[in-house]
């Protein structure tokens, strides 16, 4: 190895170090705040009293919403090759796994490198499935909101940021509509027009087009809509786990209650940050299980158990899928940046 490699290795780490820093900075600082205040003694009664039978209930649902979830990707990747639910669910598994051990879901792209390595496909050409899963949960989130706000008085704040929600979810629709229809007319016409300009510009251009195109595949097509009913089936799985939980705490409210304090929780952490969202994820379901008239010292107790509870099995199941992959996760990730820089 050259002596310039050296610190140029160095200084990528020191990089991403930095880049990680107001993650963990954020997951400190909500952490501090939840346990601020809180009667030990009591939490550990708490903890002392769950009834498993609720847990082993909710751990069965929060694994059906992974299989949903593979069933729907590979329901969409159809167009682009044979793939079974069991291969997509497990692709699913070990980037939910990176996302786990890896600040800003980096799973995301294990995943669709994994994918595109079994079908096969190019890496890209695997994205736009990915983006109409996102589409999907955007409308079943929105859906679920306005639900819970018939059922249960919402606070205002989560109204607000439900409404601007529904305008994201609307937009995006508009604009997978307007790529089917636009892809269509441009092949009706014949082959697209070469672009010539700046070359980072270029880059850009033809990468939209390539997903236009893998979204143009897709289409609105049976696939689309029965892989939305599935998306339905991701977000009831994942209310119940979390409600069962609850109740195995011994939080004894309403489904609709639960699935309010899942969204409020869904929502806050949409934005990434620490590895497993760990700090926000305890800090919105604190937050959440206050506005319910719940104390915080169960909140607190409920929010890190919850946490455990639907963790575990993800990273037993998460090791148990890569150990089956053939692949390390380093070389993954070694594979997918020679991708990207390419």
């Amino acid at each position: 190895m050259s002596s310039n490699q050296i610190p140029t290795s160095a200084s990528r780490k020191t990089k991403q170090i930095v880049r990680q820093i107001p993650g963990y900075l954020i997951a400190i600082a909500c952490l501090v705040w939840v346990f601020h205040g809180i009667h030990a003694e009591r939490l550990f009664q708490q903890v002392k009293s769950i009834r498993w039978g609720w847990i082993v209930l909710a751990v069965f649902f929060d694994t059906f919403s992974y299989y949903a979830q593979g069933l729907r990707w590979e329901l969409l990747l159809r167009p682009r090759g044979k793939i079974s639910s069991l291969k997509t669910t497990q692709a699913i598994y070990i980037g939910l796994f990176t996302n786990e051990i890896v600040p800003l879901r980096a799973g995301e792209l294990v995943r669709a490198y994994l994918v595109s390595r079994w079908i096969p496909t190019g890496f890209f050409t695997v994205v736009p499935s990915m983006i109409i899963e996102r589409l999907s949960d955007g409308i079943w989130l929105a859906i679920g909101i306005g639900v819970t706000a018939i059922l249960v008085q919402l606070p205002s704040n989560l109204v607000k940021a439900a409404d601007i929600l529904g305008i994201l979810v609307l937009a995006g629709a508009g604009l997978f509509v307007y790529l089917v229809v636009r892809e269509e007319k441009i092949m009706a016409e014949g082959h697209p027009k070469e672009h010539t300009g700046f070359k980072p510009f270029l880059f850009f251009i033809r990468l939209i087009e390539r997903l236009a195109e893998g979204i143009r595949e897709i289409g609105i097509s049976r696939y689309l809509f029965l892989s939305f009913f599935a998306s339905s089936l991701v977000l009831i799985s994942q209310i119940l786990s979390f409600w069962l939980v609850m109740l195995g705490y011994g939080i004894m409210v309403p489904v609709w209650i639960g699935a309010a304090v899942l969204l409020i929780e869904h929502l806050g952490t949409t934005i990434p940050n620490a590895p497993s969202n760990l700090g926000t994820y305890q800090f919105f379901t604190v937050v959440g299980l206050s506005l319910f008239g719940v104390d915080k010292t169960t909140a607190t107790g409920f929010s890190v158990v919850v946490f455990i509870v639907l963790t575990i099995p993800l990273w037993l199941i998460g090791l148990f899928a890569i150990s089956r992959s053939g692949m390390t996760l380093k070389e993954i990730r070694a594979e997918i940046t020679k991708i990207v820089k390419h």
